[in-house]
């Protein structure tokens, strides 16, 4: 059976259980000769639900894309912070919609790819680590971009943004340019709490199909869809 953990989580998945069963060994082995039972319960209930809770952040959840080649899917798990028109000009070279989405410590942190598209380039941004729930979070902190192109009609640009928070200190970005993915293939995560940006091209035929507050799966959530 496989288990649903990331292969990005490593070497974190084995590390961090490692450590929290070690304190709990060494808790039990003091608690039994200085502290009585009920002081020892509590503890150990404490260290086995942090070790439960970061095993389940490297989850890596089996999902199957909606097959419509006309849709952007969501490229990340979290909240939906802001939804904006934005000036690209770096790559997309026109107006874009920015959506935004948080990621708290709780959601699945994989990305995936909201489309068939071909990786054109990725820029790695070295940078600040202020609150992801800040829209402003993604000029100034640590990010990756993905500059992708669609492989399926029409065949805009996109761009889908990694960026660090608070919490997150670590990108990981599994592609390589000239490399194709399909809508909904992994391609990366960001460890701990952070925030994705998917930018479109704005266009009349391009609808939003998300609000500010909306609860989104990646690879599975519809953000944006062609008609």
């Amino acid at each position: 059976m496989q288990i649903p953990l990331t292969k990005y989580g490593w070497p974190q998945v084995v590390i961090f259980p490692a450590v929290v069963l070690a304190a709990m060994v060494v808790w039990l082995l003091a608690g039994k000769v200085f502290l009585p039972l009920w002081a020892i319960v509590p503890i150990e209930t404490l260290l086995a639900i942090v070790m439960i809770w970061g095993l389940a952040f490297f989850r890596d959840p089996h999902r199957t894309a909606p097959a419509d080649s006309n849709l952007l899917l969501a490229p990340a798990d979290g909240k939906i912070t802001d939804i904006k028109i934005v000036d690209e000009n770096d790559f997309i070279g026109a107006k874009a919609l920015r959506i935004g989405i948080f990621l708290s410590i709780f959601d699945a942190h994989i990305n995936r790819a909201p489309c068939n598209v071909k990786v054109e380039k990725i820029t790695y941004k070295q940078g600040k680590y202020k609150n992801a729930k800040n829209p402003q979070s993604g000029r100034v902190n640590e990010s990756n971009d993905l500059a992708l192109v669609r492989t399926d009609s029409p065949k805009e640009r996109l761009i889908v943004r990694q960026i660090s928070g608070a919490i997150a200190r670590r990108i990981v970005c599994q592609t390589s340019q000239g490399q194709k993915l399909t809508g909904g293939e992994k391609f990366g995560m960001i460890k701990f709490g952070s925030r994705t940006e998917l930018y479109v091209p704005a266009r009349e035929n391009a609808k939003c199909l998300v609000q500010i507050g909306d609860k989104v799966k990646a690879g599975l959530t519809p953000l944006v869809k062609y008609e």
